[in-house]
């Protein structure tokens, strides 16, 4: 356009280079800081990559160190504690740990802790019995487990239970709320693992029941002359700490038969002889030994056969199970009922629960025994 003037003619041109010259210079910079922004972004992204990588690296490592300085062992397939996974022993794992009988991977369901808040019991009577045996649990707390002072002393009977099918937990809680004496886990409740839920035992006794003097890991189909087992437990020559006696048994053979209720593999348990143990039936322990099997219990291999795996957690700590002041008295299998000689033992299998409070109400009838 021409002006009239003729006097700013020539400044049009003049302002349309400085302000092409200003946005060219403008791109230029904003391309050069565009690509210095991916540049530094390229490498911030690679070097945290790195640190994170190595970050990750090194919690692992410190991870999965920490977990094999405290078990020395190969990682074993644990049982998953869902009650949904609580049928199969060997179903597949959900996860790892190195001690599927390690009892503080489990967790208690139901509980009851101030069994020895209340009192200090002389003497805890812990009875592993399946959730569906209440007749088992109805005829001890009729004979033997109804004893709560025995020989001026403070006796305490609970029952252990773990998961299993059909376990009803409804009545299981009400069961509790009537009788108080149970304590429920979580892991599965079969056969094969009783050393589970006698580790278990242990741990119960160890956080819930350290000030009591003496525990007795009693099975659901045993008599138990409790009169007696206090009278052995007051000897002033049985010891408060490192004890455990019952039924020795000495040089016992592995079975390796696999149609065998006992078998055991060679690689549960490589040794062809089992180290000395009590029968499991009923064994009595000093109570400064729960917590010491627990600890143990991270560096002893599992296998299924519980009394014997306590004797390994005994040859472990470096000690021995005692042959009790009369071995006599811990006796397995009768043929028949003898009131004379019921009143002497300390220990018998039953057969039955009605067994149980028929020989107990005969033993307790009025006159001498013999």
């Amino acid at each position: 356009m021409e002006s009239r003037t003729g006097v700013k003619e020539p400044k049009r041109p003049l302002v349309w280079s400085s302000s092409h010259q200003k946005g060219t210079l403008f791109q230029s910079w904003f391309r050069f800081l565009l690509i210095l922004s991916l540049v530094f972004f390229v490498l911030f992204y690679t070097m945290s990559s790195r640190s994170l990588s190595l970050w990750e690296n090194v919690s692992l490592s410190q991870h999965f160190q920490r977990f094999f300085n405290q078990t020395h062992q190969v990682i074993k397939p644990a049982y998953h504690a869902d009650p949904k996974h609580r049928n199969a022993v060997n179903e597949r794992p959900v996860g790892v740990q190195y001690h599927n009988t390690y009892p503080r991977n489990y967790h208690f369901i139901i509980d009851n802790p101030e069994a020895c808040k209340d009192k200090t019991p002389f003497l805890v009577l812990m009875v592993p019995v399946e959730p569906k045996n209440v007749a088992a649990r109805n005829a001890i707390r009729q004979t033997w487990g109804n004893e709560s002072l025995v020989q001026g002393e403070v006796v305490v009977t609970l029952f252990m239970l773990g998961l299993s099918e059909g376990t009803d937990l409804e009545k299981i809680r009400q069961e509790n709320l009537e009788h108080h004496d149970l304590i429920l886990s979580d892991f599965s409740d079969t056969y094969l693992n009783l050393t589970i839920k006698t580790m278990v035992i242990m741990d119960w006794l160890a956080t819930r029941c350290s000030t009591a003097a003496y525990a007795m890991k009693v099975d659901s189909d045993l008599f138990l002359n409790i009169d007696n087992l206090m009278l052995m437990l007051q000897k002033p020559e049985i010891p408060k700490q490192n004890y455990l006696t019952g039924m020795l048994m000495w040089d016992r053979p592995v079975v390796r038969s696999k149609n065998s209720k006992w078998y055991v593999s060679e690689e549960s348990y490589p040794e062809p002889v089992y180290p000395t143990y009590t029968l499991g039936m009923g064994y009595i322990f000093s109570n400064d030994l729960p917590e010491k099997f627990v600890e143990v219990s991270k560096s002893v291999k599992p296998f299924n056969i519980e009394d014997a795996y306590i004797g390994m957690c005994m040859k472990k700590l470096g000690l021995k199970p005692t042959s009790p002041p009369n071995p006599s008295q811990f006796r397995a299998y009768n043929t028949k009922y003898n009131r004379c000689e019921y009143s002497k033992i300390i220990t018998y299998i039953l057969g039955s629960s009605k067994e149980l409070v028929d020989y107990w109400t005969d033993l307790k009838k009025p006159g001498p025994p013999c």
